[in-house]
């Protein structure tokens, strides 16, 4: 009997050395292999001291000693003397504070959330200090400490300050109070409301620590397609339980307010923003909410898109609306993130125009209060898109950017897809609004433009599934994210390594190819094979799942995929030139100059202002139709090129993860050749021209991918 259970316990300890489910994201504080490192890493942390009593301190004592156990393979004492620790972390006002002095000012200079981490002589010995401004700026530098460690880095010549370059870094959830999730891939909502306020999910508390690990400091709990029910008694109080559990981490709550609140739960006859009845009302329900929440971040509001309510039905503007929520949040420090993504129920000449339309000539007229959110393109989070031109057109406003990190265009959770690329390329694009070298980035953090408050959104892919995000490389979007709103001169590369380093291994065979040949190219791979040159909006109806060229006659013509590609005998692309709808006028001159001419607009934006012959001769000197054929072809091999280089690490990766994501890069390549084979059947109908030679044939005729149907694809909006 006694040898039987010895074999059991064995064979568990097997499975579980060969089992990761990935639930514990890039916090795995795994044991540094290296024994040169871990050697280093012991010889300097003899002890480690928290002086100081606060939930976030106590945050931080917890995870020192979870990550210092693990990582280093032995428990690294707590001081009861703090001073004499060799890791203290102190706050920067500790008369015990013995740190550089030129650094130490400009930690003091840098804002509550900032740190500094230096590495001293002490006596015989190296001392590390972490210290702050804030008990939060605190544990930001304990997470970045921690991430040191994970990565294998240096401890014992530290000389790190600092501060977020963005102030709000919000994630915002498309969930449901029904636990359904509009654009979601990855399971159920996290947040189980039918159970709180009373079970407090430790769930909760580890999306918490995630968030924090990242810099990430609010989030928003509602759908921007808002239920007006969540501010509600009954559910305020649910609410609250959750910002109990995430305030020691950072990280602020935030709502979605449906505009018709005042009608749907207030009993009142009316939601028109300047009606004095209606405005008592929102004062009186925000005093409400911060009477739950005394640190309540403020509302995310969608008005006048897709039916949602506004000020619009009540002929007001959107500056009107905006202003009247933002007063009643102004004497509690709240703000308003009020979205640019509206298009009316008229079909415009380009729907791209319409958010420039409406809000350019309201520049200016909104609170200091009032944020405005705008997707990183004028279309809806593409596979590729050039930046929005109210980045460059808002010069009196305050701006954010709105990214999408679930990947409603870019093959859902099953097909992988590095976000810090197409993250990166907006941020990084110029808009000359003040001169050359006035960036996304630069616009946003008021570096360019003035601003009273800068912030940073994302469209979260987590939810309940057991890794958080569907794919397992998912969650490295939500990391790129998260690292990219507190410094977004960040590199993709970077990041990615930084990724794979505390994920997967420090080994050096590891992290290079799955950079190299699998993230940093996978999100182009998803370009070739679903919407190359400026190609856009392609894809099935309702679901956005796979391709739909073809689709037309729907209640919209900009519900429709024909109504962007144009695609005709004469030729395919949408031309936003002054021969066409304009809308490159809404950009500065000097952007205009890139794209004006077909001949100078890169090859990656051609279709998106242009429409182009068939036989137009492209940069490489290959006829566009053959250029499109190539791209979609590319693709493919680019996600074959990512299968193999994964199926070569097969010995170097946990068992469970391996098998994961091989079997999702396999549904990858099937969807990439469904995408490339429909499409070029698609153009080949109005070009008449032969698929380049030596290139595979379709498998299958137009038709039958025509007829495919996917009806119970996930993330469809139920009421569609």
């Amino acid at each position: 009997m006694k040898r039987s259970w010895l074999v059991i316990t064995f064979l568990f300890c097997c499975f579980h050395i060969n089992a990761d489910n990935g639930y514990r994201l890039w916090l795995r504080y795994d044991r540094i292999t290296d024994a040169a490192t871990r050697n280093a890493y012991q010889a300097i942390l003899k002890s480690y001291g928290v002086p100081g009593n606060s939930p976030t301190l106590d945050v931080i004592r917890n995870e020192f000693k979870l990550a210092f156990a693990s990582l280093l393979a032995q428990p690294v004492p707590y001081a009861s003397v703090p001073e004499n620790a060799t890791l203290l972390i102190i706050r920067a006002t500790d008369e015990r504070l013995a740190v550089d002095r030129n650094l130490l000012q400009q930690l003091k200079k840098s804002g509550n959330e900032a740190y500094l981490i230096s590495t001293a002589q002490s006596g015989k010995s190296k001392r590390i200090m972490i210290t702050a401004n804030s008990d939060i700026g605190l544990l930001y530098g304990a997470f970045h400490f921690l991430r040191i460690l994970q990565t294998n880095q240096r401890i014992d010549q530290l000389a790190i300050v600092s501060a977020p370059k963005i102030n709000i870094r919000i994630l915002n959830h498309w969930d449901n109070l029904d636990r359904t999730v509009e654009r979601g891939y990855a399971g159920a909502s996290i947040f189980d409301w039918h159970k709180l306020p009373d079970h407090i999910d430790k769930r909760y508390h580890d999306y918490a620590r995630a968030n924090a690990s990242i810099g990430i400091n609010a989030t928003v709990l509602t759908n921007v397609n808002a239920n007006a029910r969540v501010l509600t008694p009954m559910y305020l109080e649910k609410v609250k339980a959750l910002a109990d559990v995430f305030r020691p981490y950072g990280i602020k709550v935030y709502l979605t307010a449906r505009f018709s609140a005042p009608i749907e739960i207030g009993g009142l006859a009316t939601a028109d923003p300047l009606n004095a009845e209606v405005q008592n009302w929102w004062k009186n329900k925000v005093k409400e909410i911060y009477d739950y929440v005394p640190d309540f971040g403020g509302f995310v509001v969608k008005a006048n898109s897709e039916g949602q309510p506004g000020p619009q039905n009540y002929s007001r503007n959107h500056a009107e609306g905006a202003n009247m929520l933002a007063d009643a949040l102004q004497p509690f420090g709240g703000m308003v993130m009020w979205r640019a993504f509206v298009y009316d129920n008229k079909v415009p000449e380009d729907r791209t125009k319409q958010a420039y339309n409406e809000f350019k000539p309201l520049d200016g007229q909104f609170r200091p209060n009032v944020i405005i959110q705008v997707k990183n393109g004028p279309l809806d989070f593409q596979p590729r898109e050039p930046f929005h031109p109210l980045f460059g057109g808002l010069t009196k406003t305050n701006v954010m950017p709105e990214f999408q990190i679930t990947q409603e265009y870019l093959g859902f959770s099953t097909h992988l897809a590095y976000l810090a690329p197409l993250f990166k390329e907006c941020l990084d694009s110029d808009t000359h609004v003040n001169g050359k070298g006035s960036t996304v980035a630069r616009v946003i953090d008021g570096t360019v433009v003035k601003n009273n408050v800068s912030a940073f959104a994302g469209v979260a892919n987590i939810g309940s599934d057991m890794n958080w995000t569907g794919h397992h490389f998912g969650q490295a979007n939500w990391y790129a994210f998260g690292r990219l709103a507190w410094d977004h001169d960040l590199s993709s590369e970077a990041i990615a390594e930084e990724w794979v380093r505390m994920t997967f291994s420090n080994e050096a065979s590891l992290i290079k190819p799955i950079v190299s040949q699998m993230m940093i190219p996978s999100r182009e791979a998803v370009v070739n094979y679903m919407t190359p040159m400026g190609l856009h909006h392609i894809m099935g109806y309702n679901h956005h799942y796979g391709p739909g060229p073809w689709v037309a006659d729907k209640p919209r013509q900009d519900w429709t995929s024909v109504y962007y590609h144009r695609a005709d005998s004469l030729g395919v692309g949408f031309d936003r030139t002054e021969n066409g709808s304009n809308a490159l006028e809404q950009y500065h001159p000097e952007v205009q100059k890139i794209y004006a001419s077909a001949a100078q607009c890169p090859d990656q934006y051609l279709l998106w202002f242009h429409h182009l012959p068939w036989d137009f001769k492209t940069k490489s000197g290959k006829t566009l139709w053959d250029e499109m054929c190539l791209h979609y072809y590319r693709g493919v091999e680019q996600v074959r090129i990512m299968r193999k280089t994964w199926q070569g690490l097969k010995e170097k990766i946990d068992e469970e993860r391996f098998t994961h994501v091989d079997n999702f890069l396999r549904i990858q390549e099937k969807e990439a050749i469904l995408w490339r084979n429909a499409c070029v059947l698609y153009f080949q109908t109005f070009s008449k021209m032969e698929i380049p030679a030596g290139l595979e044939q379709p498998e299958k005729d137009l038709a039958y991918y025509q007829k495919l149907s996917f009806p119970y694809a996930p993330g469809i909006r139920p009421e569609w």
